[in-house]
């Protein structure tokens, strides 16, 4: 059975990591992205009608937790890494968690979201 937090990983990143953004020398770590994207994936890989509150909770604390662009880019760049190794996520599912969670993003949520933008 695959890990179920490397979808988590992806949703979070997607959702959350490019909202934040402050001047700062702390990277997040893939462990953290892991933790508090875990209960998304149920619903990232359709098997859930809405997002867990505990999806939409994870998401809103990591969003607070980024400090700089490079935690944007390394949460990124956790969530794309992981997501490889796990099927069933859907894009059309991952599009809907943030306005599900009440998370402005600004940009399209994808599989394919450029983690060096």
């Amino acid at each position: 059975m695959k890990n179920v937090s490397f979808t988590g990983l992806f949703l979070l990143g997607l959702v959350s990591v490019f909202f934040f953004v402050n001047v700062s020398e702390a990277i997040i770590q893939c462990s953290q992205v892991d933790m508090k994207a875990a209960s998304c994936v149920l619903f990232a890989t359709g098997k859930a009608n809405t997002p867990a509150p505990a999806c939409c909770a994870g998401l809103q604390q990591l969003a607070q937790s980024v400090k700089s662009v490079d935690d944007k880019k390394s949460i990124c760049r956790c969530l794309k890494t992981a997501v490889k190794s796990f099927a069933g996520v859907q894009d059309k599912f991952l599009s809907q968690i943030p306005a599900s969670c009440k998370i402005k993003v600004g940009f399209p949520v994808s599989l394919n979201t450029n983690c060096e933008m």
